[in-house]
């Protein structure tokens, strides 16, 4: 249905900013949200808007002439507000917020006026900037040095996760010489989908966060216990999308144990699931394996079938390894949603693009 694309694409691009009081030129427009607390603020983010320009060049092959067009458009105009969310001392990492000067929790009324908020740059947005633009291979080389200095193990051992992923020397979540160290299921595969694109040898951080990853599959941590494994991405849904993800673009050797399961815990929660858009997420990991699971009424999607979905999270409380506060950390109280409805479109269009192949 190729009008149904069109449309889509056409939703995105109007929705993209063009300037004003809280979104720059080209960032899409997101809110941190906790409807517990009445909590809603605007959120000047590069995530969204990066992940949707991933998202778009990852399906820009199969749209007409005329999409494509947009979609260079709409990746141009992000790409250029990546410098505002750069390294404050010019290094080419990225952060969730502006840099210079901090911009964290933008618009809020409390924290943004205190240092102890200010996060370090991550491994997420810079892994999508880095996949949404065409860096010198001598970067990307950089990049990966970079990221074993802030890897498990390195400087200092990962406390908030399971007794046997102590010694693990994965990658963690965050750069940031004093940030304690995290393992995010999502974000290691996004980190992952890096290295495999740009034909990266593999060393023992890369295995390890592959090891990661199967074992949480392996064991069904990431079905009873998802907030343990991704703390940015709680949910089974958004670990089964991101890790699919992974699997068909690259087919890693090492994730084969765990492929066939991931399938069928898959078609079974979608036989359960009751929310359209982790329906919309869940058949697309599917399809993404080749399988084809009945068809979702996407062209009749409206913004009423967004309500309760939310992509990524910040949980206000890991930072803290007292296993007090960490065991209370996975509350929903504790949560910041963060919402997009370009993004919602965005996976709309995703999957109808599957679905026409």
């Amino acid at each position: 249905m190729k009008d149904t694309l069109q449309h889509f694409i056409a939703k995105i691009e109007n929705l993209q900013s063009r300037g004003d009081r809280y979104f720059p030129e080209g960032i899409f427009p997101a809110y941190r949200d906790n409807g517990l607390i009445g909590y809603n603020r605007p959120d000047t983010t590069m995530f969204f808007s990066a992940i949707i320009s991933f998202t778009l060049q990852s399906i820009f092959e199969q749209t007409d002439t005329v999409s494509q067009q947009k979609i260079k458009g709409i990746v141009s105009r992000v790409v250029q507000n990546y410098p505002d969310f750069q390294n404050k001392d010019g290094l080419k990492t990225y952060n969730f917020w502006k840099t210079k000067p901090s911009k964290h929790f933008p618009n809020g009324h409390i924290f943004r006026h205190f240092e102890h908020f200010r996060i370090p740059d991550d491994v997420d947005d810079t892994a999508f900037a880095y996949l949404t633009t065409n860096p010198e291979k001598e970067q990307v080389l950089w990049l990966k040095e970079k990221l074993a200095l802030h890897a498990n193990g390195t400087k200092q051992w990962i406390r908030n996760t399971y007794p046997e992923y102590q010694r693990l020397s994965a990658y963690s979540t965050w750069f940031g010489k004093n940030m304690y160290i995290e393992f995010d299921v999502c974000v290691l595969s996004n980190l992952l989908y890096f290295v495999f694109k740009n034909n990266l040898p593999l060393n023992k951080h890369d295995e390890d966060s592959l090891a990661y990853i199967i074992s949480v599959i392996e064991t069904d941590r990431y079905l009873t216990v998802p907030f343990r494994c991704a703390h940015q991405y709680p949910r089974t849904p958004l670990i089964i999308y991101h890790v699919s993800r992974l699997i068909a673009a690259f087919d890693p050797s090492q994730l084969q144990p765990v492929k066939q399961k991931l399938i069928e815990d898959t078609t079974m929660l979608l036989e359960k699931t009751e929310s359209p858009m982790d329906r919309v997420i869940l058949s697309t990991s599917l399809m993404r394996f080749g399988l084809r699971p009945e068809r979702i009424p996407v062209e009749s999607f409206t913004e009423k079938d967004f309500k309760n979905f939310y992509f990524f999270i910040a949980g206000l409380m890991t930072a803290y390894e007292n296993k007090l506060l960490y065991k209370i950390s996975s509350s929903p109280i504790f949560h910041m949603h963060w919402l997009c409805e370009a993004h919602n479109w965005t996976l709309l269009a995703e999957y109808e693009t599957l679905w026409n192949q």
